[in-house]
């Protein structure tokens, strides 16, 4: 079986702008972020994400889903959609250092998503064909995920 390859897509910062707390509910711990803007660059495309939300689910056993979708503009005016669901895993102490925005080594906690691109744009349209995976970590403006394409 061969091995699964990757190529370094882009690097993105979100720009989270504030939170609501649905509170525990059957399924865990729901809170829904708001993205208000950030920036990706790669070797193929940069941008600037517009907004989007991130809606979080902390589950009983302290680990936390990611249903995230964002809005891109590349540098060249094309748009798209960026989803991806996702999952982040740790020790308590590392995650509570990274909801602090403390330093946080990506090797201490899990902390990965699949992502799909959706766009109407020809130059861009090779995206809609393609899945990417995101490795997560905590940067001083919020997350942010270096995304490699996979092969």
């Amino acid at each position: 079986m061969p091995s699964i390859e990757t190529e370094f897509l882009f690097h993105i910062e979100l720009k989270v702008g504030g939170f609501h707390f649905i509170g525990n509910t059957p399924y865990g711990n729901r809170r829904v972020a708001f993205v208000d803007g950030g920036t990706f660059e790669g070797p193929k495309l940069k941008g600037i994400v517009h907004g989007g939300s991130d809606w979080l689910l902390v589950r009983g056993d302290g680990s936390t889903q990611l249903d995230v979708g964002l809005v891109l503009e590349t540098d060249d005016n094309e748009k798209m959609c960026l989803n991806y669901p996702g999952m982040r895993v740790g020790e308590q102490d590392v995650l509570d250092r990274h909801f602090a925005g403390g330093p946080v080594d990506v090797s201490e906690y899990y902390f990965r998503t699949p992502m799909q691109f959706e766009t109407g744009s020809e130059k861009y349209g090779w995206l809609n064909r393609i899945l990417a995976i995101g490795i997560g970590y905590r940067s001083e403006i919020g997350p942010a995920y270096h995304v490699h394409q996979i092969l």
